[in-house]
């Protein structure tokens, strides 16, 4: 095997895996791994692209910085490879990015500026606006400008079009892709209309991205939102070239979400949303079709960056993607049920720095105590604020020393109304049945399950 000398040696040659497990129709489909790319996604190829195509025309000097708006994994490929080449990096990303691409663009040193996600191009917070800004304002800062950068599409033209034409032996019928930038769009169709021009390309769009419109219409309806990270758009993404598709899918953030779950499931692929788009519509095309066709799609980026939203049950719960049966009870209120195993919990002899460590761990404020499963305390950050009074010693103190014995506990079948009753009172419900312990109901719980309701 060969022995290689850094990371960026190891970007593009990704594995190529036919799915046999999903419902393929009468296709063979075919899922390229750019997960398996070092920084975990297909734009470790966009980054370094772009980077050295800017020291060849000397637009990067030796130590510069370089700036660039990124709603998704772009922003990883260019931290990775920054920091090998020595560049300090400040991106601009949509509040909606993931906290685990947040954390590990961090651990990669570059600088992270958040924005607002719910405002579009010209709007002085949009992403891409704020970061030319930002860019102007910067002394020798180097816009990499993914978006306009022609050595963007160039990466794909060049490495994953021929990359795939070899691993399928040029038999390759369809070809489903995203659009963020436009890059992979762009450079693959220009790659295979001069050497497989019968391909046909199929674009799978966001339900409320306005590219399916454009597709399908020739104009666009403003966008609406969506949760999937890194594909679809507001605009048309000159790079994409998007005359040159004929079909496209749209794919709701539910679809997307629960097809990349069950990839993992079936297939053992760990990928993340925008894949879960992407194979949605790659399936919808193949079990449409009445002849065998051989299809690709794309592995985008690696689910680990979203096991805290899209693999996350309790969060799929809250944005409304998956239900429990309606009881038709204050359980229906519960966002962490305790017969679930979701409750974090306390006992009375646990420490206070167990609890702050429970607490950290969850991102909670506050933990129910249970004794031989009965709840006889909450203890909340206010509670180790007032006991341990700046003592450090005072970590080592019992919880039920801490933990405040009034719970307002109500039955599952008590009325909505009785919530409301508690909560004007600065409390949360303790939910029974028939004394045992099902879970808490908070204020923000209520309103979470109203909003899903005025959803469904």
């Amino acid at each position: 095997m060969a022995i290689y000398h850094s990371v960026t040696e190891l970007i593009g040659q990704t594995p190529l895996i036919q799915l046999h497990k999903l419902d393929t129709g009468p296709c063979a489909l075919f899922l390229k791994l750019e997960n398996q790319n070092p920084g975990g996604s297909i734009k470790d190829r966009v980054a370094l692209s772009m980077i050295n195509e800017a020291e060849r025309q000397g637009l990067l000097a030796p130590g510069g910085t370089i700036i660039e708006a990124t709603a998704g994994n772009t922003g990883l490929g260019l931290a990775l490879i920054a920091a090998q080449k020595g560049y300090a990096l400040t991106l601009v990303v949509p509040d909606k990015m993931s906290r685990e691409k947040i954390f590990h663009l961090r651990a990669l040193g570059a600088r992270v500026v958040l924005t607002r996600s719910d405002v579009g191009k010209g709007h002085p917070d949009y992403y891409q606006d704020y970061a030319r800004r930002l860019a102007d304002e910067t002394p020798g800062a180097f816009y990499i400008d993914q978006f306009n950068n022609v050595a963007n599409p160039l990466a794909h033209s060049t490495t994953t079009a021929p990359e795939l034409f070899e691993q399928l032996a040029g038999n390759i019928d369809a070809i489903v892709v995203g659009v963020g930038s436009g890059g992979t769009l762009g450079g693959l169709q220009a790659w295979f209309a001069e050497h497989s021009p019968h391909t046909e390309f199929v674009l799978a769009d966001p339900a409320g991205s306005v590219l399916a419109d454009q597709v399908e219409t020739g104009r666009h309806q403003e966008a609406g939102s969506w949760l999937v990270e890194g594909i679809g758009e507001d605009f048309i993404p000159p790079l994409a070239h998007i005359e040159g598709v004929r079909q496209a899918w749209r794919i709701t953030d539910r679809e997307a979400f629960t097809t990349a779950r069950a990839l993992l499931k079936t297939e053992g692929i760990l990928a993340g949303s925008s894949t879960g788009t992407l194979l949605a519509a790659a399936l919808r095309y193949c079990q449409a079709q009445t002849t065998p066709k051989r299809v690709v799609t794309f592995a985008c980026d690696s689910g680990n960056k979203y096991l805290s939203k899209m693999f996350n049950d309790d969060w799929m719960r809250q944005q409304g993607l998956i239900a429990r049966p309606q009881a038709g009870d204050l359980t229906d209120y519960i966002a962490l049920r305790h017969d679930e195993g979701a409750t974090v919990t306390a006992q009375p002899d646990d420490t206070l720095a167990t609890v702050l460590a429970r607490m950290r761990l969850y991102d909670i404020s506050q933990l129910p105590v249970l004794d031989n499963g009965k709840v006889v305390g909450i203890v909340d950050e206010w509670d180790l604020v007032s006991h341990i009074a700046g003592d450090g010693a005072r970590f080592a103190l019992p919880v039920a020393q801490a933990m405040t014995r009034q719970v307002e506990s109500l039955d599952k079948r008590a009325s909505e109304s009785a919530l409301k009753a508690i909560f004007d009172r600065g409390l949360v419900a303790v939910i029974t049945d028939n004394q045992r312990f099902m879970g808490l109901v908070t204020r923000s719980d209520v309103l979470t399950a109203w909003r899903n309701r005025q959803r469904q």
